[in-house]
């Protein structure tokens, strides 16, 4: 029996606002935000609320064909980068130069300083950085994390400020209440928020059963010291404990704040978007509704207290992250002015709600869902489904829907799988069984993947990639067998459901492992095991013997042949100690596109103040195909994030090397650019001297159309602004 003060979906905490955490000296406080925060570009996404908008207007619908390259800035190796520059006093700051930070002139691209990281780190905060300054600006620092490591330089020498932490570092494994050497992945990619002077974060866990937990805490900007934290998964005593078994808070893991939070400054509020709990595809030992999985949680940002919060999966066994920044904007709703968050995820639903209060602006239903036929399995008997506005991505996929620009060969394959796969929409429980998913749980919208502006328009883009999923139990490893024996039977539980029973992968998505002792050393392929890299999670309790198994079976398979199981003989096991895992199951040919028809991009335009769609279209496109005329596909695997102006422009970057202007109250391409490289990730706008600026990280891995050889990126910072004028228009 759950909480009667949890029943409901969405929940209001009554808290203090105005409390600090007793035993924390807090600095100086900062300066306040002005008005004027929009016309920079000081934070992830521009401003403390994320939104990813300009207030500048010199580059506008009149002007912006004349837009020029003013400026260009080599990464200076070929890693690949998808970083959101910020801007701060004329000084550019990205990542550059193998993961260094790096600090430019903003008006040129001149190199002023260069602080290296560890250049064989394998965890970093790689798409932002978090920006503070003391009230008298005497102080300046950017904060960041390297291999779980929290640290800050001076801003403007790029020096280590060594008084911070112990010698520079604050171990983020530490304070989660596990051992911290058990701990490999904590840390996000992603940026925290700074509020007066606190340093909020989030984190991300590996994607395996006994991860991590997803807590977010807040640390003191001066001294490193943590000062508070919210849990996630609940401890004893807490709101939500009784939505876990007894005791999950030692053992389970995710529910975590991985992508980009929003701050609402004059409220002091930061709102933080969870992801699943884990493991992502079977919960038997975790039965419940997992509160915060999945979850908006409105946390008063001195303190970390819940204000309120919403749930959008119960019991999550599709790895439906929320895994996009909320929005936050101003709409009129009967009649009434009201401040709102709007919160896309991977589902392809656009969830509205008072900022204040966490109350939905338009009606909520929970839905009777299926129940799963998995041992020991538990899908939560509803799920919730927004009546408005309408979903930005598609929720099913059919095998009258298979792509047309796919070998006929492969098209054929898809079908058949289609045709035998359970398919029963967007909560279809994965199975033992081929089970289809839609939009897919690398699908819909993902990390700086909406923008906001002021008047209540929220842009989306949407990735449309369908997923299958199949369940299959982990065997056991026997521990008599020669080292490559061992490391055959840890690659059959482990690699397999992604990589093959023969190692060949799934070409460009998913890499062949047959000659992958000839492109990594052993020790590359064990950091990537230990902490995982792109699709491939982290497998982090792996030992050391166990790592060196894999790399003997790896180097010498035909010395371990597989061994047949008797299927006849099904093994008992206990479900709640069980270990199912499902590849993530993308459904993509050998082109590199995906198995269901285009458009695989998509940009929705909503007015909030109405809850209609304004307009759609697709995003980009796949070059080899646009050359043939068929265009209108929307760009392959994007990670896109849009940035909406006050000149009625939205400018994003594709990975069909593409930048482009739209108008925002159209979708209208009205200027577009061709770069070196592909481009992911966020653009900055900014203004020196009364010129108006927008760059591009032109340095992602390109779509591998029709290969399964990934080129080598030669990424660069470009920066594009009008000519030069005398008396420009501000």
């Amino acid at each position: 029996m759950q909480n009667s003060s949890l029943n409901r979906p969405w929940q209001t905490i009554a808290v203090t606002m105005l409390g600090f955490v007793p035993g924390v000296l807090l600095a100086q406080s900062a300066k306040p935000h002005t008005d004027k925060a929009h016309t920079t570009w000081r934070e992830y996404g521009g401003a403390a609320d994320g939104a990813q908008y300009s207030a500048l207007r010199q580059v506008n619908r009149t002007n912006v064909k004349q837009l020029q390259v003013a400026w260009k800035y080599s990464t200076s190796d070929n890693r690949k980068y998808l970083f959101n520059p910020l801007v701060i006093d004329g000084v550019m700051y990205v990542l550059a130069k193998e993961n260094s930070i790096v600090a430019l002139d903003a008006a040129t691209g001149k190199e002023l300083w260069v602080h290296p990281t560890d250049p064989k780190a394998t965890l970093l905060t790689y798409r932002g950085l978090n920006y503070w300054e003391s009230a008298d600006r005497s102080d300046r620092r950017l904060l960041f994390a390297v291999n779980n490591s929290l640290q800050a330089i001076d801003a403007r020498t790029g020096k280590s400020i060594t008084t911070f932490g112990k010698n520079g570092c604050v171990d983020l494994r530490e304070g989660l209440g596990r051992d911290p050497h058990t701990l490999t992945l904590v840390q996000s990619v992603n940026p925290g928020r700074v509020y007066e002077n606190l340093l909020i974060l989030g984190s991300a866990t590996n994607e395996e059963y006994n991860s991590a937990p997803g807590d977010v805490r807040a640390y003191d900007v001066l001294t490193g010291k943590m000062a508070w934290i919210f849990h996630t998964i609940p401890h004893p005593g807490e709101a939500g404990y009784e939505t876990w078994p007894k005791d999950a808070w030692k053992t389970a893991g995710g529910a975590n704040a991985w992508q980009g939070m929003a701050l609402d400054e004059k409220r002091g509020i930061v709102y933080v978007p969870t992801a699943s709990p884990k493991y992502n595809f079977y919960g038997a030992n975790r039965l419940g509704k997992n509160l915060y999985g999945d979850s908006l949680l409105a946390l008063n940002a001195r303190t970390g207290k819940l204000v309120w919060y919403y749930q959008m999966v119960h019991h999550d066994i599709w790895d439906y992250d929320n895994a996009t920044t909320p929005m936050l904007t101003t709409v009129k709703h009967d009649g009434k002015m009201v401040d709102v968050v709007a919160q896309p995820g991977k589902t392809g639903f656009l969830w509205v709600f008072d900022r204040a209060t966490g109350k939905p602006l338009w009606p909520i239903e929970e839905r009777p869902q299926m129940k799963s036929d998995m041992p020991g399995e538990e899908t939560w008997p509803t799920q919730p489904f927004p009546t408005k506005p309408l979903p930005f991505a598609r929720q099913s996929f059919t095998a009258d829907e298979i792509n047309p620009y796919l070998d006929a060969d492969e098209r054929d394959t898809f079908r058949k799988q289609m045709l035998e796969a359970k398919n029963h929409g967007l909560f279809t429980p994965p199975a033992t069984q081929n089970t289809v998913q839609m939009p897919g749980n690398n699908g819909g919208a993902n990390f700086g993947g909406a923008a906001a502006d002021p008047a209540g328009m929220v842009y989306v883009v949407s990735k449309d990639l369908p997923a299958m999923l199949k369940l299959e139990l982990s065997n056991d490893v026997d521990r008599s067998g020669p080292p490559v024996a061992q490391g055959r039977d840890l690659y059959k539980a482990n690699c397999s459901i992604c990589h093959g029973a023969d190692r060949a992968g799934k070409p460009p998505l998913i890499p062949s492992l047959a000659d992958v002792r000839t492109r990594l050393s052993d020790e590359q392929i064990r950091e990537v095991m230990q902490y995982g890299k792109g699709q491939m999670p982290a497998f982090a309790k792996i030992s050391e013997v166990d790592a060196g198994n894999v790399l003997a079976y790896l180097a010498q398979p035909d010395l371990a042949p597989a061994v047949d199981v008797d299927a006849s003989k099904p093994k008992v096991v206990d479900p709640t100690t069980a270990h199912y895992r499902s590849g993530f199951g993308f459904m993509v040919g050998r082109n590199g596109l995906p198995a269901i028809a285009p458009p695989w991009t998509s940009l929705t335009a909503y007015d909030l103040n109405t809850g209609d769609i304004r307009w759609k279209i697709a995003l980009g496109e796949v070059p080899e195909l646009a050359e043939k005329g068929i265009k209108d596909t929307g760009s392959q695997m994007p990670k896109v994030g849009p940035v909406v102006t006050a000149g009625g422009l939205i400018f994003t970057g594709t990975r069909d090397h593409k930048v482009r202007a739209l108008d925002s109250s159209s979708g209208k391409v009205l200027w577009e650019a061709t770069v070196d490289e592909a481009l992911e990730g966020i653009p900055a706008v900014y203004e020196i001297g009364g010129r108006q600026y927008i760059v591009f990280c032109a340095a992602a891995a390109s779509t591998y159309f029709g290969t399964t050889t990934p080129k080598i990126v030669h990424g660069s910072y470009v920066a594009f602004a009008l000519p030069k004028v005398e008396n420009a228009p501000k």
